[in-house]
């Protein structure tokens, strides 16, 4: 009964009697620990199936299948473990199934975490006796639910599940005959079975035959982290973009591609070099679409291990070859990210003029901008610098209007770009976001006339951003460097949240425009959030605090799942947080405390003026 764990043993001791046999083997030293089997009662309360804590990498769970007369509680108890283990097939909790119940269970149609272990409670039996079937109700709060692609979506609420157990008259052993499709654990056991991983897609807007690589969107999934994670990822890349994502990206992938055959495992050889056989659909693709496939595939393997994947070869299902790529060739052809390394970070001084600062370099001071928004009289209250760092948008101090000008010694400003009617500052505009394309997002937060706007290439008539789902007044708006998502902090009756929207744009021969769909939370816990940025491909740093609490710092990720790994250390009073979606360059904040701060890895906050507020990474 139970499960081994190769690893470490799991803390608590909630279950009655003695535990289930767990057998504990630390990889690479071959220590064998054992613990005892529970006895457990058929019906009445029952301690829920511990929840694993969350352990290294080298931890492997192992499930055991059941004894001989195990009751049906132990059946339960077995069957719960079983699936917490690192089975890749799920084979052993089979063995706690009916020969019917295993032909229908389909544990890969979805997962879902609770905040703790599953709770069986036994029910009272459809017998007067209680021997030849019993029945546990499965309760527990529910934390989020992984779907049949893999997708991450949080969720609350109750979770109620039943599992019916029979004794079957062959051997009078007890086995389950009813159950609830999927698998179910704790969220440590989640936490420890699961990596979470960014497979890529290439935008749909993005076009070939430019010369430019062709930008590409994370879309990031769980798959289990002991199970093959590799040949997991590439069929989770095969079947294509979350449902979420689907409407704006695009895989280079013929419809139907798959690996060869479902016995194909993927690892890297001693070259590090991954060969990927596929069926017939990509037989007869030309190069030009092959090398897309292949950068798609080292974009999404590069995390996957310690040293990365320097090439992928791919095969036609008869086994000759179709195409390689190198890691290096491959940014030719994609791109994630700007593509570029940012050369500065960016302020706003304390003569509200804006400045920059070279990204390494600490001795360096600030200097103004070159042009009429670092060398003009215009005092600024924010400013967003365009991705390619050529351009500038500033609002002025009032929060009343928006200017546009180019980062070029010497060059005018002009008439605002955008007014607002606002009659405070704080109900006026918002910092500015340049998306991937040069187009420059803001927020008018006018209660008279809230809207999201949109001006092409930063200059001519506004457009309103259509966002039929957006309930609340728009606080901050920072468009994604792949232009196909957008983070908007949202106010509505004085809790204000984190949100990521879809950006869908007009179709060719329609008047240029975006819209915002599917709106949705990704920091519910967090009650009241007053900055973010993004800070990765997929992730975010977020300033807020939850219901009663103090102000935190932290990172999410766009599915709304919390990434493994520290926060970023405290920090007293932030105001504004800026983060790159290079994860190497080093956060920077404003607060009311210190000033304007800077944090690089593995370091503490480090002060680079007292007096200075807004500051930004270009985008």
């Amino acid at each position: 009964m139970g499960r081994h764990f190769v690893g470490a043993d799991r803390g608590g001791s909630g279950v009655r009697g003695r535990r289930p046999v767990r057998v504990v083997v630390y990889a690479g030293c071959g220590v064998l620990l054992l613990a005892g089997c529970a006895s457990m009662p058929d019906s009445g309360g029952l301690s829920g199936v511990e929840s694993t804590p969350r352990q290294d990498s080298q931890v492997r769970v192992y499930a055991m299948p059941p004894h001989p007369g195990a009751s049906a509680a132990e059946i339960v108890q077995g069957f719960l473990e079983a699936l917490t283990s690192d089975d890749a097939k799920y084979e052993t909790a089979g063995k706690y199934l009916t020969d019917s119940a295993r032909k229908t269970w389909d544990p890969y149609r979805s997962t879902t975490v609770l905040a703790g272990a599953p709770e069986p409670v036994g029910m009272p039996s459809g017998t007067k006796d209680g021997s030849r079937d019993v029945l546990f109700r499965l309760s527990g709060s529910k934390v989020a639910t992984v779907d049949d692609r893999h997708a991450y979506g949080p969720d609350s609420g109750s979770y109620s599940g039943s599992v019916h157990l029979t004794r079957l008259k062959s051997n009078k052993q007890w086995r389950i005959d009813g159950l609830p499709q999927g698998v179910v654990m704790g969220t440590s056991d989640f936490q420890r079975n699961y990596m979470s991983v960014n497979k890529y897609f290439y935008a749909s807007n993005g076009t070939s035959g430019t010369g430019r690589p062709l930008g590409t969107v994370a879309d990031p999934v769980y798959v289990r982290a002991q199970v093959d994670p590799m040949t997991q990822i590439v069929r989770a890349l095969l079947k294509g973009p979350t449902s979420w994502l689907d409407p704006v990206v695009r895989s280079s992938f013929p419809s139907g591609t798959e690996l060869k055959n479902k016995d194909v495992s993927l690892s890297p050889d001693d070259r590090n070099s991954v060969t990927v056989p596929l069926n017939a659909k990509a037989d007869r693709v030309g190069s030009s679409q092959c090398r897309q496939m292949a950068a798609q595939l080292l974009l999404t393997l590069r995390d996957l291990t310690p040293t990365g994947v320097d090439e992928v070869e791919l095969q036609r299902s008869n086994g000759t070859q179709l195409c390689v790529l190198t890691k290096v060739r491959a940014e030719s052809v994609a791109s994630h990210g700007t593509g570029e390394h940012p050369e500065y970070q960016y302020f706003i001084d304390h003569d509200q003029r804006l400045v920059r600062m070279p990204g390494g370099n600490r001795d360096k001071k600030p200097e103004p901008v070159p042009g009429a928004l670092g060398e003009g009289g215009k005092k600024l209250r924010a400013a967003a610098v365009s991705r390619d760092e050529g351009s500038a948008a500033g609002v002025s101090a009032d929060g009343r209007n928006l200017y546009v000008g180019s980062l070029v010694s010497g060059g005018s400003l002009g008439e605002p770009v955008l007014r607002s009617q606002g009659k405070t500052a704080g109900d006026r505009l918002t910092t500015p976001s340049w998306d991937a394309r040069g187009d420059l997002w803001v927020a008018d937060r006018d209660p008279k006339n809230p809207r999201l706007l949109l001006l092409q290439q930063g200059a001519g008539e506004p457009i309103v951003v259509q966002a039929p789902e957006l309930d609340g007044r728009v606080e901050a708006v920072r468009v994604a460097s792949d232009g196909v998502r957008v983070a908007l902090i949202v106010e509505k009756d004085g809790k204000s949240s984190l949100q990521i929207g879809r950006i869908e744009r007009s179709k060719p021969g329609e008047p240029r425009g975006a819209s915002v769909f599917e709106l949705r939370s990704v920091a519910p816990q967090l009650e009241e959030v007053t900055a973010m940025s993004w800070a990765g491909d997929s992730r975010l740093v977020v300033v807020g605090s939850e219901k009663g609490g103090v102000q935190q710092m932290r990172y999410v990720q766009v599915d709304g799942s919390t990434p493994l790994g520290t926060s970023p250390s405290a920090l007293a009073n932030v105001k504004e947080i800026a983060a790159s979606e290079d994860e190497q360059l080093p956060l920077v904040a404003h607060s009311e405390t210190d000033g304007i701060v800077r944090l690089s890895a593995g370091e503490q906050w480090q002060k680079l003026v007292q007096d200075g507020t807004a500051p930004v990474y270009p985008g």
